[in-house]
C-alpha cells in the first residue's frame, strides 16, 4: 500500500507527539529520582555508641541507660560495658544493675553487655600484661569494636577503660570520641574523676577527641542543676517504658516489669540535697548533649592536667578539649520523660 504525503505527515506528528511524551515522562521521573535520592542523602544517620558506666552507683547511670536504649531513632547501641567505682560495689554489682536496665527495655538478647575494670588504672598497669589483664573483655571489645565502625563512647563513670584501651593500643585515639560525664573543672573534687584521677591523665594526656560534660556540684552551670524531687518522678514515671518480658528483681529487692516503676523505688532508697530536696540525674545529660547539641553549651579549651587535686592550666597546650556547661534543665527532663511514654528500642 502507498501512502500519501498527507497520510505521512500525519504519522511524522503522531510519533513526534509520543516521542514528546516520552521523553517528558522520563524528564519527570528522572526529577522524582532526583528528589527522593535528595531527601534520603539528607536524611541524618543514627549515633552509634557504647555507653561505659558504673551502673550500680547512685541512681542517674540508670537513667542515663534507659534514655539512650528508649532513643532508638537517634541512636545505635554497639554494646555496654561496666567499670566498677567505689559506692557501687565490685563489678558484678555494676554488671547486674546494668543488666536488669537492660531487661526492663527488652534488649538483653539484641545488646552485648560485658565487665571492665574493677581496680584502678594504676593497680591494673603496674604489672601490665596486655592478653591478660583486669577488665580485658570491656576493654577489648571496645577496642574491637571502634575498628569495624565509627562509634562514640560515652563514658559515666571513672575513665580506667578508656585509659585501659589507649594503654593497650595507641591508635584507638585515632578511631573514636570520648563523651565524658565528670569532674567539677575548674574546680577539683568529684566523683568519678576521683575514683581514678591517674586514668583521667592520661586520657587528657592523650590525642582522643575528649569531651568533658562537667558535674559542678552545686553551681548553676553544671548536670548538677539537672536535677529532680521524689515527688515529680512519684507523679511522671510509674508505668513509663516498655513492659518487660521478664519482670526484674531489683537492687533493693521487689519486683518490677517497666524502668517507670523501677525508677521509682531507686528514688526510695537515695538521700536528697537541697530546697526543695532533689537529686540530679548527671550521667543523662551526656546522652541529651549527644542527641541535641543545643542543649549545653560547648566551649574548646587547652587540656589542662590534675595535680595534687588542683587543676592546672596549660594555655600552650596544642591538645584541645570540649568543656560542656550551662545545660537545658526543663528541655532535657522533657525529652526523658517523652522518650520513655513513647519508646523506641535501640538496635545493635
Amino acid at each position: 500500500m502507498k501512502l500519501g504525503l498527507s497520510q505521512i505527515t500525519n504519522i511524522t506528528f503522531i510519533l513526534g507527539i509520543l516521542m514528546l511524551s516520552f521523553f517528558g515522562s522520563s524528564c519527570v521521573n528522572k526529577k522524582k529520582d532526583t528528589k527522593i535520592m535528595a531527601k534520603t542523602k539528607i536524611m541524618p544517620s543514627k549515633i552509634n555508641v557504647i555507653f561505659d558506666t558504673d551502673a550500680n552507683n547512685e541512681l542517674d547511670d540508670q537513667h542515663a541507660l534507659a534514655y539512650l536504649l528508649l532513643n532508638g531513632d537517634t541512636f545505635n547501641v554497639n554494646s555496654v560495658t561496666v567499670n566498677a567505682t567505689y559506692n557501687g560495689g565490685d563489678i558484678q554489682g555494676h554488671y547486674d544493675e546494668a543488666l536488669r536496665v537492660i531487661k526492663l527495655c527488652n534488649l538483653n538478647q539484641e545488646i552485648p553487655l560485658l565487665k571492665g575494670a574493677n581496680g584502678s588504672f594504676a593497680e591494673i598497669t603496674n604489672a601490665w600484661d596486655p592478653d591478660n589483664f583486669d577488665g580485658r573483655e570491656g576493654v577489648d571489645e571496645i577496642l574491637e569494636a571502634t575498628e569495624q565502625d565509627s562509634i562514640i563512647i560515652i563514658a559515666v563513670g571513672k575513665l580506667t577503660n578508656i585509659a585501659l584501651d589507649l594503654k593497650k593500643e595507641p591508635s584507638f585515639a585515632e578511631r573514636t570520641k570520648i563523651v565524658w560525664l565528670g569532674s567539677n573543672y575548674p574546680e577539683p573534687g568529684e566523683y568519678n574523676q576521683d575514683n581514678d584521677t591517674i586514668a583521667m591523665n592520661y586520657v587528657l594526656n592523650s590525642t582522643i577527641p575528649f569531651e568533658m560534660v562537667t558535674v559542678r556540684y552545686g553551681k548553676p552551670s553544671g548536670t548538677d542543676a539537672v536535677k529532680v524531687t521524689k515527688e515529680e518522678i512519684n507523679q511522671k514515671m510509674p508505668g513509663l517504658g516498655p513492659i518487660a518480658k521478664e519482670p526484674i528483681i531489683g537492687r533493693h529487692g521487689g519486683s518490677f516489669s517497666t524502668f517507670g516503676d523501677y525508677s521509682v523505688s531507686l528514688f526510695e532508697y537515695i538521700d536528697y540535697h537541697g530546697d526543695p530536696p532533689s537529686r540530679p540525674l548527671f550521667d543523662m545529660v551526656a546522652v541529651a548533649i549527644l542527641k541535641n547539641k543545643s542543649w549545653g553549651e560547648p566551649k574548646l579549651i587547652p587540656a589542662p592536667i590534675l595535680i595534687n587535686n588542683e587543676w592546672i592550666e596549660r594555655p600552650d597546650n596544642q591538645r584541645k578539649i570540649t568543656v560542656w556547661e550551662n545545660f537545658k534543665k526543663e528541655e532535657i527532663l522533657e525529652d526523658f520523660y517523652n522518650s520513655l511514654k513513647n519508646p523506641v528500642l535501640v538496635s545493635k
